[in-house]
């Protein structure tokens, strides 16, 4: 099934490839096989599948409860979070009391999920919540003063702002005046002040030792929501109705976790490993109708979340109406769920074509000021800016400019005021929410906060320049190191018969694989492409060939114009070493597997 990979430690250099058509060296993952042979004979587990685990530091005795991550040994008790109880305390209080609540969600999966959760669970106590999304171009991102008078004036007497609000020192300050009492619950990086609210629950606070700083919001709101069903256990409001079935809401928590791009370990595996079997159920109407739209066929796995789900849901908030993706999540009528899905599908189609244009112009000026540089790599920062640009496609934008430039990068989009609203997405090994928190603290910011891979910055056009130039040189050692280590890691190498599904089948039980549990990436060595053509936007299509007579599909993505697929199609390229993952090919019911190639190199050029 599995061809051998260097045993060597001291000599990681897999298939000799030195330089592949990506410009990359090639390493095997696993340093010391002698862990893989360990784990395979104490599991039983074919080689190939003990190589996975054991590159991701997995120990032979941990295995079997790697492979079946459990809510019961993983879940903490929420109570370890600082100002949780006090948190929990007052929401009940509110409940008990019929007290008005509300909930601020950011516009992004996350606050719509976190945001959904809470108003599934007042459902479920046959009470109200009131969710408030605001407008991405009204409004921005966070608590504002306006929508805080408004909720007060509305009765609001108690609110929960989920993905937001640990920096809203000024907007939370005017909800206090209002008579507001404000939950915050969030992720984000925070400073030593925080706002005059009620309790604020973020693992990322300076002064919370709960390890769990890794969470997304809808984690956060899940630890929440167990929190004050035992609070209001305690109060014995349970004494006459049914407790609700807090699991039956992980779905949602699986969506949002997911799409943060949180790293998928621990307690974040556990919830997204049992919320990918609750959604295999259907029960979620909007989840249901949503699939449906996107096409979604077989079981839900992390790609469909990520790739297919998540941003319809976000398309509201981006290009749409902002609390269209909340309302999905949670409604209970189906011709209401068919509508929502369809309005946010469109929505979809709409914001991938506003992404297109920008994508365009942000490259074309990337390109303009490397080349007027004279650089032969990017610098430590890759900024883009203009009047003009839609902010609801800017993250978006800036996660295509990271991947093709390896770096940090941040896409700012002026309004007529001169205002920029900016979104960055970094690499593996660069904070950059901590690197935005300290150019606010700097005095460069209007407003900014995030997390390690994840940020948003509001400032004046006039401090671009000045921004640029602290975060280029705050990250230049961080971006360094990254660079370094940027190496194709493989798990191990397959031949073309040993690519199955059964293989497939047995990988997914490692998984769910995503941020911090990276996927397992393959070599194909020695293998031919006996076909290639260029498909949908500038993908190109593979079939492969090896001697031993086996042949598989293939395909490489966005690599029409780039070196890869160039060389993948060059009929005389003879031989290649492919590296990539293997993937479900479920179309019209078909259970097959494919390869998603990554990586390639003329096995004639590779060293011996």
């Amino acid at each position: 099934m599995s061809l051998a990979a260097p045993s060597s430690a001291s000599d990681r250099s897999f298939l000799g490839v030195e330089r592949s058509a990506t410009g990359r060296q090639w390493v095997s993952r696993l340093a010391d096989d002698r862990l893989a042979m360990a784990i395979a004979q104490r599991e039983g587990l074919p080689e190939i599948v003990a190589r996975v685990l054991a590159g991701r530091g997995i120990a032979p005795e941990e295995v079997a409860a790697y492979l079946t991550p459990s809510l019961k040994t993983l879940m903490p008790d929420p109570s370890v979070l600082v100002d949780m109880d006090k948190a929990a305390a007052r929401v009940a209080e509110a409940v008990a009391n019929d007290e008005k609540v509300a909930v601020f969600g950011d516009y992004d999966v996350d606050g719509a999920t976190s945001s959904a959760l809470l108003h599934r669970y007042f459902s479920a106590l046959g009470k109200p919540l009131r969710i408030y999304i605001p407008d991405r171009i009204d409004e921005g991102y966070g608590p504002n003063a306006p929508a805080m008078k408004r909720l007060a004036g509305e009765g609001v007497k108690v609110l929960v702002t989920v993905d937001c609000g640990t920096m809203a020192h000024k907007a939370l300050g005017v909800a206090k005046d209002e008579g507001l009492d404000t939950v915050v619950l969030d992720h984000h990086q925070a400073e030593p002040a925080l706002p005059p609210v009620h309790a604020l629950v973020n693992p990322n606070r300076l002064d919370d030792e709960s390890g769990l700083g890794q969470l997304a919001a809808v984690g956060v709101t899940f630890l929440f929501v167990v929190a004050l069903n035992r609070a209001l256990r305690q109060r014995g409001f349970f004494e006459t109705r049914d407790e609700p079935n807090l699991m039956d809401w992980l779905d949602i928590v699986a969506l949002g976790t997911v799409c943060d791009v949180v790293p998928l370990l621990g307690l974040n595996r556990a919830l997204v490993s049992q919320g990918l079997r609750i959604m295999a159920r259907r029960k979620n109407i909007g989840l249901t109708a949503l699939g449906q739209v996107a096409r979604l066929e077989g079981a839900p796995n992390p790609y469909h979340l990520g790739f297919l789900l998540g941003p319809r849901v976000n398309a509201g908030g981006r290009v749409g109406k902002a609390d269209l993706g909340a309302r999905l999540l949670t409604t209970d009528n189906a011709d209401e769920a068919r509508e929502l899905a369809e309005a946010l599908d469109t929505f979809n189609a709409e914001r991938q074509a506003i992404e297109a244009r920008v994508l365009e112009e942000a490259m074309a000026q990337v390109e303009e000021r490397l080349s007027a540089q004279r650089r032969n790599t990017p610098p430590p920062l890759i900024l883009a800016h203009a009047a003009g640009w839609h902010p609801g496609v800017i993250g978006i934008v800036a996660s295509r400019l990271k991947d093709k430039y390896e770096r940090p990068t941040f896409v700012v989009a002026i309004d007529s005021k001169g205002e920029g609203k900016g979104s960055g997405r970094s690499i593996n090994g660069v904070d950059l929410g901590r690197a935005v928190t300290a150019a606010l603290e700097a005095g460069l910011l209007v407003n900014g906060g995030g997390h390690a891979m994840a940020a948003g910055i509001t400032l004046k056009e006039d401090k671009l320049a000045a921004f640029e130039d602290f975060l280029s040189k705050r990250l230049e050692e961080p971006v360094m190191a990254a660079s370094e280590s940027r190496a194709v890691r493989l798990d191990g190498a397959l031949s073309l018969r040993g690519a199955t599904r059964d293989l497939y089948e047995l990988l997914q039980q490692a998984g769910p694989y995503g941020a911090g549990n990276s996927e397992p990436r393959f070599a194909l060595p020695s293998v031919r492409v006996v076909r290639a053509d260029i498909v949908g936007k500038n993908h190109v299509r593979c079939i492969l060939s090896a001697e031993d007579g086996g042949r598989l599909k293939a395909i490489a993505f966005r690599a029409a114009e780039s070196p890869l697929g160039a060389l993948l199609m060059d009929k005389g390229a003879g031989a290649l070493h492919l590296a990539g993952r293997l993937k479900s090919d479920d179309w019209q019911g078909r259970r097959d597997v494919q390869f998603q190639i990554e990586d390639a190199v003329a096995a004639r050029d590779a060293a011996p």
